[in-house]
């Protein structure tokens, strides 16, 4: 099985999903999207962007490598009655299924950023864009202190190195980064912009209770925990963790309110 897949498709992304729905929303409401607007969301999970997106009337199609994540984001559209939103399974690195040109605006919030040949996904992102559109992207940054990016680098240090030729996904976190990708891809400096943004988890539980969730469902964490578990070590992971979780909190003990710094690209097409 593709290794992306099978890390995605491990644990269940829609119970980390519940903790950013709110920043979700927010996010769809800077983009001032107009009805009709065809939307492409590039590794989508169950649809915390394309849910709201097509609540304000855009076309949106998400694909996500995960095939629970794809049938998930299906119930919840037709859950919600949005017969302009369907889900299906693909690879960023590799849209065969889509036509050159699709898509009025491509969104990919910390979903690209995992695929595989990085090259290869900026180029398929401005593919399927028509001229005069918005790829919209968010990526963790490397070394960030803030809660994702910490939480991915304390996982990397249990875990066994990746193997030969693996690009971490926090390099698209990097401008220097982004701008050489897109740039390979057609697009010109001037029309790449980067900015840091801040996105928020929230739950009505304590910190502890979402370091759980990432425990048991967040790919990244569960394969740093196995990796744990075998050299014994899982305790000092897990007080690691925990410490990042409660640290970063900035609501009371009783509830969690965690922000978590990310770069957002916006490159347009011309």
């Amino acid at each position: 099985m593709n290794p992306n897949k099978a890390l995605w498709e491990k644990g269940d992304f829609t119970k980390i999903a519940a903790a950013m729905r709110e920043s979700g929303e927010e996010l769809v409401e800077g983009l001032g999207l107009k009805p009709g607007l065809d939307i492409l969301d590039l590794g989508c999970g169950d649809g915390t962007t394309a849910v709201p997106a097509a609540q304000r009337g855009a076309n949106v199609l998400g694909v996500d490598i995960a095939e629970n994540l794809v049938a998930a984001g299906n119930a919840r559209a037709a859950a919600a009655g949005l017969g302009n939103l369907r889900f299906q399974e693909g690879d960023a690195s590799d849209l065969r299924d889509l036509a050159d040109e699709s898509f009025d605006l491509v969104v990919s919030i910390f979903g690209a950023m995992f695929a595989p040949r990085p090259f290869d996904v900026a180029k398929e992102m401005v593919r399927v864009t028509r001229k005069g559109g918005r790829i919209v992207m968010g990526s963790w940054i490397p070394g960030d202190p803030t809660l994702i990016a910490q939480v991915l680098k304390t996982s990397a240090a249990y875990t066994p190195p990746p193997p030969e030729g693996f690009i971490s996904p926090v390099t698209w976190g990097v401008e220097d980064n982004v701008r050489e990708r897109f740039g390979a891809a057609g697009v010109s400096a001037e029309n790449i912009s980067c900015e840091r943004a801040t996105y928020i988890f929230r739950c009505a539980g304590p910190p502890r209770e979402l370091f759980q969730t990432f425990k048991q469902y967040y790919g990244p964490t569960m394969n740093a925990f196995e990796a744990a578990s075998k050299d014994g070590k899982a305790e000092q992971l897990e007080t690691e963790l925990t410490k990042l979780f409660e640290e970063y909190n900035r609501a009371g003990e009783d509830s969690t309110e965690i922000p978590a710094t990310f770069l957002r690209v916006v490159a347009t097409k011309r």
